[in-house]
């Protein structure tokens, strides 16, 4: 069966719009360098902690979606991160949220052991003597990017101002020495208040255990934590299951299933739409290099699929897609993907994973579930000699083809950190010597023939 002979996708099962963000959430724990599942888990504390403290329905149902939805920004300031640290601002992100800020101490000693590592003594003095200078201002600079990121995602995906200002206030401290705003005490939305709390307690329970989980949520309470959050944490811990429910191989499930008011609604297409252009923008906000990058693929997929002839409602299927081809490029570290020289050989082998990450995140949602393989396989060859699988021609359907199309197109005339863009003509000159090896030639050909109707 040719791959035009596939029935377009009916968006007909009934889903919740929670098991589409907690399967998506994965992207998310990817870019902040945490291990899978940390956002579900957070989850899992903060709905524990709000029902301990008697919040309502409607209370419950923002804080459930500023939980999932709290690093919905992260991606906007990892290009800068390492820009001033240089060094792979995932790990800089994972070991930064152990530290305690108000100890200027602690935070020394995480500037030392983390600024040029690899780097030559000259360039890391020059960094940490230009963080010392300018720490406050960076700090403030880089959390604002995020939160109001973060923010602004959760608005463009249908939700209250609620889960915005939480989303927006999650770094601020009880104490008044958080960021950005310095809020202090009972200004900090109260969901604010207990997604800061959950984080920190996944945190420490995902790298020292239960214990030390305790003991550092006490020693921040009044400073970072509001102690009624903390009492209500300490009191939530000690109920059966709670701990268990964090190691659970269901989590994601469960998680699904305490939703506040949980309603499971019919997602439409519009919806879906939504969402897969909203993380397509956490996606191109990793790197200056990549920015727009998702978006354009889409429109150029969007065109090549309908000179191609595909259906509409398959064309709009395969726009999300391309959409979300490059959604594993959120584990990627900007120490490689912004790197102006040759790749190192792991360098490498770190960009080629983002194509299985793409599949993995895709994959856990049915609803995504073709389109996981589809859209991960952009960098398959028919030669055989692509990633992440290394499949040939008679594997790799017509709308992986498509997408392969619109990404080499738009890798090759976007600029890179080594160099310019290229021009189009000289573009598809480049990639007509690649037909029937990495590239199909009836894709090529569409694509060519909609250049004048895509602006070129």
């Amino acid at each position: 069966m040719s791959p035009l002979d596939i029935t377009p996708i009916a968006v007909v099962e009934e889903v919740s719009l929670s098991a589409i963000i907690g399967a998506l959430s994965y992207a998310l724990d990817l870019t902040e360098g945490l291990p899978a599942g940390h956002s579900l888990r957070c989850c899992w504390v903060g709905m524990h902690v709000g029902q301990q403290l008697g919040m309502d329905s409607a209370a419950l149902s923002h804080l459930y979606y500023t939980l999932l939805l709290k690093d919905a920004g992260c991606s906007s300031n990892a290009a800068r991160l390492f820009e001033l640290y240089g060094t792979d601002d995932r790990q800089v992100k994972r070991d930064f949220k152990q530290v305690d800020t108000d100890s200027l101490m602690r935070l020394g000693r995480f500037v030392l052991s983390h600024v040029g590592v690899g780097k030559s003594l000259h360039e890391r003095i020059s960094r940490i003597l230009k963080l010392a200078q300018n720490g406050e201002e960076f700090a403030t600079e880089l959390i604002t990017t995020r939160c109001e990121r973060g923010a602004h995602i959760s608005l463009q995906l249908g939700f209250d101002a609620e889960v915005a200002d939480g989303i927006r206030c999650l770094d601020e401290h009880w104490n008044g020495r958080g960021k950005p705003a310095r809020l202090d005490g009972t200004a900090i939305p109260l969901a604010s208040r207990i997604a800061l709390l959950s984080q920190v307690v996944e945190v420490f329970h995902s790298a020292a255990g239960k214990a030390h989980v305790v003991e550092e949520v006490r020693k921040r309470s009044g400073s970072w934590f509001d102690p009624a959050v903390v009492g209500a944490f300490l009191e939530a811990q000690r109920k059966p299951g709670f701990w268990g429910g964090l190691s659970d191989d269901k989590l994601q499930q469960r998680i699904g299933e305490i939703e506040p008011a949980s309603k499971v609604i019919r997602i439409d297409e519009q919806r879906l739409d939504t969402i897969a252009e909203a993380f397509a923008q956490v996606v191109d906000a990793k790197s200056h290099y990549t920015y727009g990058h998702s978006a354009r693929v889409a429109t150029y997929t969007e065109a090549v699929a309908t000179k191609l002839g595909l259906p509409h409602e398959r064309v709009r299927w395969l726009r999300r897609g391309a959409l979300l081809h490059d959604i594993g490029k959120l584990g990627v570290s900007n120490a490689v993907l912004d790197k102006p020289g040759k790749l190192e050989a792991d360098e490498w082998e770190q960009v080629k994973a983002h194509a299985a990450y793409s599949e993995q995140i895709l994959s856990r949602l049915n609803i995504f579930s073709e389109l996981a393989f589809v859209a991960a396989a952009h960098h398959e060859r028919l030669d055989g000699k692509g990633y992440p699988r290394g499949i040939a021609a008679d594997r790799i359907p017509l709308e992986t083809r498509i997408i392969t199309v619109a990404d080499i197109f738009d890798a090759i005339t976007a600029e890179r950190p080594y160099r310019g863009p290229i021009p189009v003509v000289d573009a598809i000159a480049m990639m007509e010597k690649e037909c029937d090896a990495a590239i199909d030639g009836a894709c090529l050909d569409a694509l060519k023939q909609a250049l004048p109707e895509l602006g070129f």
